[in-house]
């Protein structure tokens, strides 16, 4: 009687990690988002069973959920269900959502995680930047909470990572501008798919699935310990 979120990193096939992939192929049966790069990177190795998700409204989305979660229940109340997730499944992932679904289904059920690669991590290597060293504080935002709080992070951070900001991309980046920090910034999109986009950020709107660090100024070794 177990669901196990399973984290596939946020889009190149080899970022799925040996623990993820025998968790999929002993799960009973294997959910994911349909249509999504999660399904086609698990669709690889097993069957699995797309889930209808929609983010249009609050009704639909929970009409979404409830559908979702009541499909999972049916298999996790005899045996295992593993719902696989871009990125990470503890991190702005679907499947926080669709377990709280399930377990007030099945309230005695097991819930797991198994964790991802995330895109800022993803985007720091593939562009060689240094995320935090020494004391540095590191801020998450995601750019739906809106500016303000984008511009706040970037006054008290030392690392501002920007997730969910691509449709807003210009008023993203004239934050970052205003905190004299535009030179430092480091975008990617389509992380691990033929089309991605590492480095500067791009003029006008990118997709929304983009991320954006803002790292500190460095000077020197260890100028950070």
């Amino acid at each position: 009687m177990r669901l196990i979120g399973v984290g596939v990193g946020p889009g190149d096939p080899e970022h799925l990690t040996l623990k993820a992939l025998r968790v999929l192929r002993t799960a009973d049966r294997v959910f994911a988002p349909a249509g999504g790069r999660a399904a086609a990177i698990v669709a690889e190795h097993v069957n699995v069973s797309p889930l209808e998700f929609a983010m249009t409204d609050a009704r639909a989305r929970d009409e979404h959920w409830d559908r979702a979660g009541a499909a999972i229940a049916e298999v996790a109340r005899t045996g295992t269900a593993a719902f696989a997730t871009l990125g990470d499944p503890s991190l702005y992932s679907t499947f926080a959502y669709v377990a709280e679904t399930v377990r007030n289904l099945v309230p005695e059920i097991v819930i797991e995680i198994i964790p991802g690669i995330t895109a800022m991590q993803d985007l720091a290597a593939r562009s060689g930047t240094v995320l935090a060293e020494g004391t540095e504080r590191l801020a998450l935002v995601p750019y739906t909470a809106g500016d303000d709080p984008l511009r706040a992070a970037l006054e008290s951070f030392d690392t501002v990572v920007v997730y969910k900001g691509g449709r807003q991309l210009p008023q993203l980046l004239e934050a970052v501008r205003d905190a004299g920090a535009l030179d430092r910034a480091v975008y990617g999109e389509q992380l691990g798919l033929p089309d991605e986009r590492v480095g500067a950020p791009r003029d006008g709107a990118g997709p929304y699935m983009s991320t954006v660090i803002v790292p500190p100024a460095r000077e020197g070794r260890g100028g950070r310990i």
